[in-house]
């Protein structure tokens, strides 16, 4: 349920104003795994910002919590005094650290974007459900239990493979062999993904593509 100061006129003005030069969320986030890309939290924020304090606007967010889950509660607020205020609500999969977070992480992006008319693409929803990437058919995957001694170990090694002072081949050879490991463990290879910055996340991805393709290339040589 939502609520609002008596008068909402200047904040309504100053929206329309803001909405006029907010722009679609970045998809700069990359899932490693799937190749493919979403607008995270700060992409949304990047793409409304100043917009929005430009004409008098802010944002602020709260996470509260109690047995049924964790609820994210937004206000958008004018220099006016006039504001707007609702709350979402999310039940995480499980109550660990990172599936609270994931869920807190979800809920504030998505109030964002709904008070501010943010368009997005939602690509890591189902973390913060439990659930996997959805298939072509748009039937999620469940997410399986991910042993976080063993999501810290890998993250470690393709840490420590990325920063290897080795030449560009044999480095490449060092994370596709690490994700190789990583093949049919698909929920493990997700949550390390998903503690790793998009930069390392991306840096994986090329590092695969490009050990594959010279594999190719000296089995075309060899034949």
């Amino acid at each position: 349920m939502s609520e609002q100061s008596e008068q909402i006129n200047e904040l309504a003005t100053a929206l329309a104003k803001a909405q006029g030069k907010i722009t679609g969320a970045l998809k700069d986030s990359a899932n490693p795994f799937f190749k493919s890309k979403y607008a995270d939290l700060a992409a949304c924020w990047d793409a409304c910002r100043q917009p929005l304090s430009d004409n008098g606007l802010s944002v602020i967010q709260v996470p509260e919590s109690d047995e049924t889950g964790v609820t994210v509660v937004t206000l958008l607020a004018h220099s006016s005094g006039q504001w707007i205020r609702s709350s979402l609500h999310m039940k995480p999969k499980d109550t660990t650290p990172q599936g609270v977070g994931s869920a807190i992480t979800y809920a504030r992006r998505y109030a964002l974007a709904a008070f501010v008319g943010l368009a997005q693409i939602d690509d890591d929803g189902n973390v913060a459900s439990g659930k996997g990437k959805a298939d072509p058919r748009g039937e999620p995957e469940d997410r399986e239990y991910v042993d976080e001694k063993q999501v810290d170990k890998y993250v470690s090694l393709f840490t420590d493979a990325l920063n290897a002072d080795v030449e560009e081949e044999e480095k490449a050879k060092m994370v596709s062999g690490l994700r190789a490991e990583l093949a049919g463990k698909n929920d493990l290879f997700i949550a390390v993904g998903e503690k790793m910055e998009s930069r390392q996340k991306s840096a994986i991805r090329l590092y695969c593509e490009s050990h594959t393709k010279a594999m190719k290339e000296n089995i075309g040589r060899r034949g």
